[in-house]
């Protein structure tokens, strides 16, 4: 069992930053491939970002490259999202997922355990 719980949303003005993180606990977090999705109200939930196991592989939606970065510590079984020049299309509920093993993917499905969301609302 893996539970996952994100902190570090809020409101933010456009252009701005924030950092989102999802501490882990459970189930050998390094191990983990570990990713971010967001759920805009009345859209799909969609993929954001994913990093493996040891952090050496990371995949980016197109819509936020440039912009976002995931990183995480796995001596501290946290993974992070960093996200920079902010849009008010980035407002959504951001959720940490952890993949229990394989390569790093974009499909939600793929993903065995899901935090409870973070939101994170931009103004314009």
């Amino acid at each position: 069992q893996v539970q996952l719980v994100e902190s570090g949303g809020g409101l933010v003005q456009a252009g701005g930053s924030l950092r989102l993180s999802c501490a882990a606990s459970g189930r050998s977090f390094s191990r983990n491939v570990m990713g971010w999705f967001r759920q805009a109200p009345g859209k799909e939930r969609e993929f954001v970002a994913a990093i493996g196991s040891s952090g050496g592989s990371t995949m980016y939606a197109d819509s936020i490259k440039g912009r976002f970065t995931i990183s995480r510590d796995n001596a501290k079984n946290t993974v992070y999202l960093q996200m920079n020049s902010l849009k008010p299309e980035d407002t959504a509920v951001y959720y940490c997922a952890a993949r229990l093993a394989g390569l790093v993917v974009t499909n939600r499905y793929d993903y065995n355990y899901w935090g409870q969301g973070t939101q994170v609302t931009v103004s314009s």
